[in-house]
């Protein structure tokens, strides 16, 4: 396999040389030493645009080729790179936030503040997964919400401000595009840097690698050689996300191959990852390259490198090992239940009426808060009531759909983000914007309900045929959410009208919702209450398990059909809505749980309810918070769930 390795150079530089050429003829390029003063405009860009970017991918990809098989060793994690590990996405999310509200600190370079993100958000990851012995499952999910939590906020930032949103689309789609030599400079002394401190780190790791308990008995400092380990790789990815944006999966492709290869030992990973990573992300730029001297540079080359995360985590589940992760029914003890649970529901149901209420009656006016009159309400009545609706409506379609799917799979954790289902509901969006010339409403919310409908049914089909228990269902439906995450943002930076209509709908707004929309998203709501409330047997038997409901006589391949297609409906219809992460699917359903409604048809209820008042909140700080601009509802949403996401999994088992 190893073989393969010069092809694969040879490729990549056939490819580099290729496009070099199309830009200027061999014999007219500049010699060394350059001199600009001397050198025609054709020279000058290959010379410091051509020429620096066939070495910066080599680079950058050899980095985080580094970086993630250092995380990998550490955290004995074969799934474990910047990417899933939240990294890179704290880095981009830190970069946005500065670019847009405090642009003086860049002053200083990009790479305090990028390393400043990647450190907070690698911080966090290592906090849930030091609570919970750094199972390689558990920290994954972590990192990927983290990361997925990180990215839905930096998008909607993003879409908040206009004036940076191009140059902000292209650096986070992760462009390789150079201007001088100055990138190659800095990431060249830090993979140097790396490199020196990655192979003092090689004999360490390996006492680690006997595991904890084995490494402290020959006298390691287990903790200070983790910090320090993952300290590096947090850096070696804060660099790259400085210099190039969010280039992801290179770090889990490069140790996954180098496997594959026959290499066993940490020395040998730690040596040849770096090779195959600069490789992977040379071809890929090569590949990009390529098509940009046919068509124009279609999308930069982060994006294409995304396209590898999604299949190759779903290939390595089946060698992934680690156990339960926090948050499941065992692990959380039995959830109370209520005596009466009628008089809760009905409590939430008159909160929720009274709140949407005193949502209608009170806004901010350019003097600040004020309560309508009669007539500014008569006036104002026909803008908020659609959106009142068609918010409520997301929020208990997503609330029902994160129900069924916790029950489906006898996890808490699971939710239609999680489990690919609002990924796939964005690339059926998508895919709807790009072949029509004008869709429709009608012919969005179709294209956005099959997607949904399609991922996680795509989901199913790949764990229904192995023996892998519920949590591998997240991770699979985490795979999905990467890939379809880079398929739209390979579309996002083609930077045309149509990139920019998903764009938008990504950040979620219910500002354009009418009055017709609002009552058919309504509508839809009941019906998949009411579709849930004729399953509830089936819903109460899933969760004691495959053996026994089979047992009881429950047609397991016929039952999960249904269900899979019932929650991607009520996902796809609300995420035409509020765009394709809320977490209201997570956070509902557990609050209504650990309320005490236990039974499947106070369960159901009780998320709808719960999940339309959270919507109804959305909705309402997205409206008043940047008045007199109406600020993202994605934002808004997913600003109330990862609060709650962290909290639920720090939570110490009971």
């Amino acid at each position: 396999m190893i073989r393969v390795l010069p092809l694969v150079a040879a490729l990549s530089a056939g490819l580099w040389g290729l496009a070099a050429v199309q830009m200027l003829p061999l014999v007219d390029w500049p010699g060394w030493p350059l001199h600009p003063q001397t050198m025609t405009l054709d020279q000058i860009m290959l010379a410091y645009g051509q020429m620096p970017r066939g070495v910066i991918a080599l680079l950058a990809g050899a980095i985080l080729g580094l970086s993630g098989a250092i995380l990998q060793v550490v955290l004995r994690n074969p799934v474990a790179d910047p990417t899933t590990m939240g990294i890179s996405s704290g880095a981009q999310l830190a970069l946005v936030i500065v670019t847009i509200f405090a642009p003086g600190l860049l002053d200083y370079g990009n790479w305090p503040v990028a390393l400043a993100g990647a450190g907070l958000a690698a911080a966090l990851v290592l906090a849930i997964g030091a609570a919970r012995a750094f199972a390689p499952v558990t920290m994954v999910i972590a990192g990927m919400l983290v990361g997925m939590t990180a990215s839905a906020i930096a998008t909607a930032v993003t879409l908040a401000q206009g004036q940076y949103l191009l140059s902000l689309v292209i650096w986070n789609g992760g462009s390789l595009v150079q201007q001088d030599w100055a990138g190659v400079q800095a990431l060249t002394a830090v993979l140097a840097g790396g490199a020196v401190v990655a192979a003092a780190l090689a004999r360490p790791l390996r006492v680690l690698s006997l595991g904890a308990e084995g490494a402290q008995g020959l006298g390691l400092n287990v903790a200070g050689v983790r910090l320090l380990a993952v300290a590096v790789a947090v850096v070696l990815a804060a660099a790259v996300s400085a210099e190039l944006g969010l280039i992801g999966f290179v770090g889990l492709a490069a140790p996954a191959l180098a496997r594959t290869m026959g290499v066993r030992s940490i020395a040998g990973l730690l040596a040849l990852s770096p090779v195959i990573g600069a490789l992977i992300l040379s071809l890929c730029d090569g590949i990009v390259l390529t098509i940009a001297g046919q068509s124009g540079e279609m999308f930069p080359t982060g994006a294409l490198t995304g396209l590898i995360g999604g299949p190759l985590l779903i290939w390595l589940l089946p060698r992934l090992r680690g156990s339960t992760p926090p948050g499941t029914e065992a692990g959380e003890g039995p959830a109370p239940r209520r005596a009466h649970p009628a008089r809760l529901l009905a409590a939430l149901a008159l909160g929720l009426v009274m709140a949407a209420l005193v949502l209608v009656w009170i806004g901010r006016v350019p003097h600040g808060w004020a309560v309508l009159d009669r007539d500014s309400f008569a006036a104002f009545l026909p803008m908020r009531l659609p959106r009142l609706i068609a918010a409520a409506s997301a929020g208990a379609a997503l609330a029902l759909s994160g129900a069924v799917l916790q029950r489906l799979t006898a996890n808490p954790l699971a939710s239609p983000e999680v489990l690919g289902v609002s990924g796939g509901a964005s690339l059926g969006y998508a895919a709807v914007v790009f072949a029509l010339a004008a869709p429709s409403a009608a012919a969005l919310t179709i294209g956005t309900m099959a997607g949904g409908a399609i991922a996680l049914a795509l989901v199913a089909a790949f764990v229904s045929h192995r023996e892998m228990p519920p949590e591998r269902v997240l991770l699979a439906g985490i795979a999905v959410s990467a890939l379809a995450g880079a398929v739209l943002s390979a579309m996002m930076a083609v930077g045309d009208a149509r990139s920019w209509a998903i764009l938008n709908w990504l950040s979620g707004s219910s500002s354009a919702i009418t009055m017709p929309g609002a009552l058919a998203l309504a509508v839809l709501a009941l019906a998949l209450w009411a579709a849930a409330l004729a399953a509830r047997r089936w819903l109460a038997i899933l969760p004691l398990g495959h053996g026994v409901a089979g047992g009881l006589g429950l047609p397991l391949r016929r039952t999960r059909l249904v269900l899979i297609a019932l929650a991607g409906l009520a996902t796809g219809a609300a995420t035409v809505l509020v765009g394709p992460l809320s977490f209201v699917g997570l956070m509902a359903p557990h609050i209504a749980r650990r309320a005490g409604l236990a039974r499947p048809a106070d369960h159901l209820t009780g998320s709808a309810l719960i999940g339309a008042g959270l919507m109804l909140a959305a909705d309402f700080g997205a409206r008043m918070a940047g008045f007199p601009y109406e600020l993202p509802l994605g934002l808004f949403a997913a600003l109330l769930g990862a609060p709650w996401l962290i909290w639920l999994m720090m939570r110490p088992r009971k």
